[in-house]
């Protein structure tokens, strides 16, 4: 029979106003909404997808290093961790993120984001599969209002005078599939007694050197100087990465991978929002009214996570 494993192991994992999944819910997602238009300025300057998904886990990696070393938690992993470092960092951030910023030129900032709506149905049909305990009906009603609002906004976006090929739509499609492997894997093989922090760092440190590695032999160097075409947009997303993922893993490791996969339907919200007020991206008005459904899908879902934790 399938155990039924709910979260991560606890470990500590600081206090305050980071033990609320719901807020880390907003927070991360909102975090993670900023990519969006900040990923689309780097590709319209002209930086490759690679150093743009490299940049984000060496953000990340940067505001770790010190909280690690200071805490005197900065040690090598192996056997379990290595492996969860391992596998994390390639189902979770290389693959989709390569993904991601390639495809936010052709398709938009604010569609992109939208992309990341789906994951939530995605993850709850693997963790279903993997024996994960699944939410209850109320948050089954908000994931499924969020689908439906990002089926409204795909459907009118495909439709629009300005819309994508079709193969840049099945491609961004791939992104929500690849974010729910890694948000279910995450919590499956969380090692026993980890820090978020440590898995975060040891995760990203990995991703670094894959992303080294796809430049050196795609490029035969390192076209760093790219970076210079965009110095404001490179330090806000060091800056924004440096602050989502200590919240993500907290995420990951107190409210299971179907909760933590809803901070697509936030990043998504803020995503188009962000690209409207920023980029200069326009939407019809019923791409919007898909944006508001998946608001209230997401108003649903915290709902419900607040009443199951009084339960």
């Amino acid at each position: 029979m399938t155990a039924r494993v709910t979260n991560p192991p606890a470990a500590h994992s600081g206090s305050g106003l980071l033990q609320s999944p719901s807020l880390l819910l907003v927070v991360t997602g909102t975090l993670i909404g900023f990519n969006f238009p900040l990923g689309k300025i780097a590709g319209t300057a002209g930086v490759s997808p690679t150093i743009w998904a490299m940049l984000v886990s060496l953000g990340a990696c940067l505001a770790l290093l010190p909280v690690l070393a200071f805490r005197g938690h900065l040690r090598l992993p192996r056997g379990r961790m290595l492996r969860y470092a391992v596998i994390s960092g390639v189902i979770s951030y290389i693959a989709p993120n390569l993904l991601l910023f390639t495809v936010i030129p052709h398709v938009g900032a604010g569609y992109a984001g939208l992309m990341f709506a789906l994951s939530p149905v995605f993850t709850l049909a693997i963790a279903t599969l993997s024996g994960l305990k699944a939410p209850g009906r109320m948050g089954i009603a908000g994931i499924a209002l969020g689908l439906a609002g990002a089926v409204i906004v795909s459907i009118t976006r495909g439709s629009a005078p300005e819309a994508p090929s079709f193969i840049w739509i099945v491609a961004a499609l791939a992104v929500p599939l690849t974010l729910a492997s890694g948000n279910v894997y995450r919590t499956l093989d969380w090692p026993k007694d980890a820090s978020p922090d440590a898995l975060a760092f040891w995760s990203h440190a990995f991703s670094v050197l894959v992303f080294l590695g796809i430049l050196l032999i795609t490029t035969g160097g390192l076209p760093l100087g790219e970076l210079a075409l965009t110095p404001t947009a490179v330090v806000t997303q060091m800056i924004v990465a440096g602050m989502t993922f200590p919240a993500f893993f907290r995420l990951q490791q107190k409210g299971g991978p179907v909760l933590l996969s809803q901070i697509g339907y936030v990043a998504a919200a803020v995503g188009l929002i962000a690209a409207t007020a920023l980029l200069g991206e326009s939407y019809a008005a019923k791409t919007w009214i898909g944006a508001g459904v998946i608001a209230l899908g997401i108003a649903v879902a915290i709902t419900a996570q607040i009443r199951g934790k009084k339960q």
